[in-house]
């Protein structure tokens, strides 16, 4: 990997959902129709918009605690169902990501993505977006471990050999932060996202910013 100079870090390791894509109101409409369809209680809105970060299953035990594995598998089906193929809700990049990796790129950083979401959802946005290229590597929750366990983190430094040290996760809720932590990483919080700025800053990340030019401020 190409190294620079008076930069502290080589590797930007991205969050997806609610740090380069704003998707919250798709994941949120998915949930509550999944659970329409098999007709079980919907924990609300603001519930679903907490657990935006987690891996599916992870997320349903914090949803649902009460509704047993069966029940919780009818969720993930119908979920992915709508998410893939049936929701029409719109997801848009915040402003200035697109242009903003290609300048990252330019400025010789390495990009990777680790998100909570599936392969198949997280390769479906990249072909949408034509966003694939930028990044040199992705793990998604269902390949490792769900977030905030450091694994997914873990696995991007060993394949590109990057030390913890010289890498940095961006993310836009506590479960980014503390998986950054766990792996011995710093991060970056944003707090344009689903969690809110104080939430955030009580994880102590190395700093929190408003927007996505903020963060390329951070980095260039």
């Amino acid at each position: 990997m190409t190294m620079k100079k008076n930069k502290d870090y080589d590797l930007i390791i991205f969050d997806w959902d609610g740090t380069l894509m704003d998707s919250e109101s798709k994941i949120v409409n998915c949930f509550r129709k999944a659970a329409q369809d098999i007709e079980i209680d919907y924990p609300g809105d603001k519930a679903v918009r907490n657990i935006i970060g987690l891996g599916l299953k992870e997320a349903l035990a914090v949803l649902m605690p009460n509704y047993d594995d069966t029940a919780q598998q009818q969720v993930v089906e119908r979920y992915r169902e709508h998410f893939l193929h049936l929701d029409e809700t719109e997801m848009s990049l915040f402003e200035g990501v697109e242009e903003g990796l290609r300048q990252l790129q330019l400025e010789n950083y390495s990009l990777a993505i680790a998100t909570g979401k599936a392969r198949l959802g997280l390769d479906k946005v990249l072909e949408q977006t034509q966003l694939g290229e930028h990044f040199i590597i992705s793990r998604c929750a269902d390949e490792a471990k769900s977030k905030p366990h450091p694994r997914m983190v873990l696995d991007i430094l060993t394949e590109t050999g990057v030390s913890a040290d010289r890498a940095i996760v961006v993310g836009d809720t506590t479960y980014d932060i503390e998986m950054a932590h766990r792996a011995n990483t710093n991060a970056l919080a944003v707090c344009y996202g689903v969690h809110q700025r104080e939430k955030l800053i009580a994880q102590q990340p190395i700093d929190c910013v408003e927007n996505f030019t903020a963060v390329l401020q951070w980095f260039l």
